[in-house]
């Protein structure tokens, strides 16, 4: 179908890569539903020309599901006494982490619950172990920590960092997130940016609360920031939180704010996260399709999986080889292939100023 007029400049300018206001990006998220195909083909678009038709893997090992936090959207929250907690032993994530580049996938992602048993030193020697003995590409997610914290672990051989603001809405945050901050958790990201991190932030699509004005203030988040790595995925209720029972199946509104992502970092890399293939059997897919150009599988060990329960009915089951041969099959089925080289961004940005 033709897009109307009004539409059709926004969309081109957007695609043109000029800067939008935050009115016009509310446009674009509350764009008749008509028009969302137009919307993720011009990301698609915009991702094909400036970050190339390559799906670039992430390997991810959970290494404990133990946390302080009692964040209300959270399955591993502290409050969660129907958990069963892990921590995986040095070897254990060394092996995986083996796992991961047997199959040549390069990066691999730490990520846990802010687990205080872990150390700055045991990071440290942890990463410098990971490095020296299987050469990854080293992603730490372990939440947030002093400027002396990151800037050692960059020394040991961490090479990016992921820390999603979650919402760009102080109040939203602090509701969601009991005794935190967002401007804490805004400032750790530009110490990780001015470290030389490559730093991935992102946001959850559908939470109780949000709106298509506070979807626009993330993204300019993220767009200040100048961050590397835009983590967009759908807010899913876990039944052992405070937030059960709170229905989101709109992967739309998800997919239009990963769209106007792209259009608005151009270069960044954007994965399709697991949350869209649990909230839809393609969901993974759709994202690719809509500007997305990284996956993240999940590696960690069949016997923990289960346990990291972020949100139900996460995917991702097999062993590495099983993962990466099915990721091969879908991406084929939209004519996109894996590439096995690091992935970095093409050309690091300079985060902004708060005002």
């Amino acid at each position: 179908m033709s897009i109307s007029k009004p539409i059709e400049p926004l969309l081109g300018k957007a695609e043109a890569g000029a800067a939008l206001t935050r009115d016009e990006i509310i446009a674009l998220l509350k764009l008749p539903g008509d028009y969302s195909p137009d919307l993720f083909a011009a990301a698609d678009r915009v991702r094909k020309k400036e970050a190339g038709d390559e799906i670039f893997l992430r390997g991810i090992i959970e290494f404990s599901n133990i946390c302080p936090r009692n964040c209300l959207y959270c399955g591993l929250r502290k409050s969660n006494d129907r958990l069963s907690r892990y921590r995986m032993t040095d070897d254990e994530i060394l092996a995986t982490a083996q796992k991961i580049a047997d199959t040549r996938v390069p990066t691999v992602v730490l990520q846990s619950g802010e687990d205080a048993f872990y150390s700055t030193d045991r990071i440290c020697r942890l990463v410098e172990r990971i490095k020296n003995e299987t050469g990854l590409i080293i992603t730490l997610s372990i939440g947030e920590k002093s400027a002396a914290d990151y800037q050692a672990f960059a020394q040991a051989g961490a090479n990016r960092y992921l820390l999603k603001h979650e919402t760009a809405s102080p109040e939203l945050y602090q509701y969601l997130r009991p005794g935190c901050s967002l401007d804490k958790r805004v400032q750790c990201l530009y110490s990780l940016k001015h470290l030389g991190f490559e730093t991935g932030t992102g946001n959850m699509v559908g939470l109780p609360g949000q709106t298509p004005d506070i979807l626009a203030d993330d993204l300019l988040l993220m767009k200040l920031l100048g961050a590397d790595m835009l983590g967009i995925g759908p807010f899913i209720a876990h039944p052992d939180t405070p937030l059960a029972g709170i229905e989101n199946d709109d992967i739309e509104m998800t997919l239009r704010v990963l769209a106007v992502a792209r259009l608005l970092t151009r270069n960044t890399n954007i994965p399709a996260t697991t949350a869209l293939a649990t909230l839809h059997p393609h969901g993974r897919l759709q994202g690719l399709q809509a500007g997305a150009n990284v996956v993240m599988p999940d590696f960690t060990p069949e016997i923990y999986k289960s346990r990291y329960d972020i949100y139900p009915g996460r995917t991702d089951a097999g062993s590495a080889a099983d993962i990466i041969h099915k990721l091969e099959n879908d991406f084929q089925t939209i004519g996109r292939i894996i590439s096995y080289s690091a992935g970095h961004r093409p050309a690091q940005q300079k985060p902004g100023t708060l005002h």
